[in-house]
């Protein structure tokens, strides 16, 4: 693997998984919609091959993204992996037949799809499983205690080494804590969207990763108009405006931007090492 220094360096989520905190996330290698398979399967391929020789050891996925479709391109591409390169996924969701994303959390399909993922990624164990919670993009209120508990005993069995939640709020956190320790928490958030302000510092304090998704999602026009211009001014892109700020924001904030594109990942990684200077921060921070 590639010793080239990323954006961010990296962060050490357990004392045997240690990731870069500029990943990339594996959704875009299925097809439009994230179902059914790429229309160029060559070209997600030279991704992922790509991500691990630009030194990334942080892939995140999920047997749901097609379905099966994401994470059998990731065992075609790089298995058997390189010991230091880490595969995340999730569970807690399905696809149906018109390509929707339904709850799937009883203890009966949180097993099945935790034995989907390690046979379409050719794993004996899976080193971090996110248990996925909310919506698309917003917690919902209510118990996770039976899914998370479901997990816990996978993990007791040597099927997961590590957990994680996605799409919560700090309540259903500290109730996932109480049944067994997590690592990361995967959520919703960018410099227009900072509902998890508080939270990020709280689980930086507990040495508990934070990945965002949609880095650019959900802006208003006023919001991408005052983005673009920071980003015109710095001569760089509004993702690799965004991508930075989450860098700068806090430590154990990791990156999982994605792209079905060898180009893009690129420009993604390169664009998350920008510097953004004071008066940028300040600009943005407004939003």
């Amino acid at each position: 693997m590639a010793t080239t220094t990323l954006p961010g360096g990296t962060f050490t989520v357990a004392p045997d998984i240690t990731l870069t905190r500029t990943g990339y996330g594996a959704m875009q290698l299925a097809g439009p919609g994230v179902f059914g398979p790429p229309r160029d399967r060559d070209a997600a391929i030279a991704v992922l091959r790509e991500v691990v020789e630009l030194g990334i050891t942080h892939i995140d996925t999920s047997d749901f993204y097609g379905p099966h479709v994401t994470n059998q391109i990731i065992r075609e591409a790089l298995h058997p992996y390189a010991q230091d390169l880490h595969l995340v996924t999730k569970v807690g969701a399905r696809r149906d037949s018109e390509g929707g994303w339904p709850h799937a959390r009883s203890p009966q399909e949180l097993r099945d799809a935790v034995h989907s993922n390690l046979e379409n990624l050719g794993l004996d164990a899976l080193d971090v499983v996110n248990l996925r919670v909310g919506g698309f993009d917003r917690p919902e209120a209510g118990s996770l205690e039976e899914p998370f508990t479901a997990l816990a005993e996978l993990q007791q069995q040597g099927l997961i080494k590590h957990l994680g939640v996605s799409t919560v709020n700090a309540e259903q956190i500290a109730e996932a804590q109480s049944i067994a320790p997590i690592v990361t928490v995967q959520n919703f958030y960018n410099i227009a969207n900072r509902e998890d302000d508080a939270l990020i510092d709280s689980l930086a304090e507990q040495g508990i990763s934070y990945v965002p998704y949609f880095p650019l999602g959900g802006f208003n026009p006023l919001q991408s108009d005052t983005l673009g211009r920071v980003a015109e001014r710095l001569g760089a892109s509004p993702m690799s405006v965004a991508l930075a700020w989450l860098l700068q924001r806090s430590p154990n904030i990791l990156l999982i931007p994605g792209t079905s594109s060898v180009e893009h990942l690129r420009d993604n990684v390169a664009g998350a090492g920008l510097e953004l200077p004071a008066d940028a921060v300040a600009e943005l921070d407004a939003l």
